[in-house]
């Protein structure tokens, strides 16, 4: 079990069941939280958030004084955090951009664009020559760089490595290096190298992964500015206390910065970042045993909450005992020690939690789940069955207030 913070407990038990469920942001957590990581990074680290993790406005403009900028992965992702945190540099990441989409991230003036292949190279030279006359683009190629074996061992997601649609083989990137050194593209500077190859991984896996990504592009022999080493740093939704060890990672990275003076590395973290800042709360509305176990079905579900789904764990989780019980009916409680939790979905797959300890639960009892600010509502097949959505509150970070 996990507990709230108390602004997040006060804002949970302070909505009526008809505004549940809903997600609760506590932006004074996600700012503390930034600021530490920030502070673990050494000079020439730049940190961009990858969006993709969560693009609500409130929690874009939150991590405004901490990051370098922002990591797009889509026309719409573009268009959304532009609006969101207009002036903020941009990088336009992610496979099988359109050609609009380009076109559309040279007119509003990208930073950086991550190229996934060679296709994809003479799309944007094309397009940049009509859409950026007067200005080179700068390129970073992505590349999907082979590792030591075991090396993304402890992997929960690999991104490369290994056959995957995500950038180009190294001699394939070693090409396009050398179609943006050789004239062939007028129109686009070689900024540097990209490579995201994993996620999941702890501090020093993710030191090994980044010396092994700089190793390889500063033996290209041609100059580089940046080498974007990617997120994927890991969060334990089994142990939710403990966090990735930024200060070992800043540690590594300095090491890194040291022995290659001049080269600036970037790094986009996601999940790591506002995943601690986020909560689900909801009401349960039965009680009630199967086959010799009980469940609890709570209102909302993995239409809303689809991580526990997707990556096959259980949820961390809280009750808000609620004594009050509005109807003449008898109560439905839990007999025994361990309850799973449900939602409303008619799918045995939308399962919150399995067997959590939670001796005593009673319907109208709220059930607050942690870890929620990642890949939840953003993700979630917010349609199937048509349920209401859940409301949104971000609590201020000086006085928890909605925001």
């Amino acid at each position: 079990m996990t507990e709230p913070t108390p602004a997040v407990r006060d804002r949970a038990l302070s909505l009526r069941p008809a505004e549940l469920p809903a997600y609760i942001y506590d932006l004074a957590s996600l700012r503390d939280h930034a600021a530490a990581v920030r502070d673990a990074l050494p000079e020439r680290v730049e940190l961009y958030y990858a969006a993709k993790a969560n693009p609500e406005p409130e929690i874009l403009a939150a991590l405004g004084p901490y990051v370098d900028g922002y990591e797009v992965s889509s026309g719409g992702e573009l268009a959304h955090v532009a609006e969101a945190v207009p002036g903020r540099p941009l990088a336009f990441g992610g496979p099988g951009k359109t050609p609009d989409e380009v076109a559309a991230a040279l007119g509003a003036g990208v930073e950086r664009f991550h190229v996934e292949s060679a296709y994809e190279l003479r799309v944007l030279a094309e397009l940049a020559r009509a859409h950026a006359p007067g200005r080179r683009v700068a390129v970073l190629p992505r590349v999907n760089l082979p590792v030591a074996d075991g090396s993304l061992a402890g992997s929960s997601l690999a991104m490369g490595g290994r056959p995957t649609p995500f950038g180009t083989d190294p001699a394939q990137t070693v090409e396009i290096v050398r179609a943006l050194t050789d004239g062939t593209y007028p129109h686009l500077e070689l900024r540097g190298i990209h490579a995201h190859l994993a996620s999941g991984l702890e501090a020093a896996e993710q030191v090994a992964v980044a010396e092994s990504i700089v190793s390889w592009a500063t033996g290209l022999g041609v100059p580089l500015a940046e080498v974007n080493v990617g997120g994927g740093m890991h969060v334990d939704y089994a142990d939710p206390e403990r966090r990735f060890d930024w200060a070992a990672y800043g540690k590594g990275l300095a090491r890194l910065t040291e022995a290659h003076p001049g080269l600036t590395l970037r790094i986009e973290p996601g999940r790591a970042l506002t995943a601690y800042c986020g909560w689900y709360a909801t009401e349960v509305l039965d009680v009630k045993r199967s086959h010799g176990e009980e469940f609890a079905v709570v209102r909302g579900g993995t239409h809303h909450l689809r991580t526990p789904a997707t990556k096959g764990h259980d949820q961390p989780c809280s009750v808000l005992p609620v004594d009050s019980w509005p109807h003449p009916w008898p109560r439905p409680a839990a007999e025994g020690e361990r309850i799973t939790l449900a939602g409303q979905l008619c799918t045995p797959k939308d399962v919150l939690a399995r067997r959590v300890p939670a001796a005593g639960l009673r319907a109208g009892d709220l059930v607050v789940f942690s870890l929620a600010g990642a890949y939840a509502w953003n993700i979630s097949h917010h349609d199937f069955l048509m349920h209401p959505g859940p409301g949104f509150h971000f609590l201020s970070p000086r006085d928890g207030s909605a925001g």
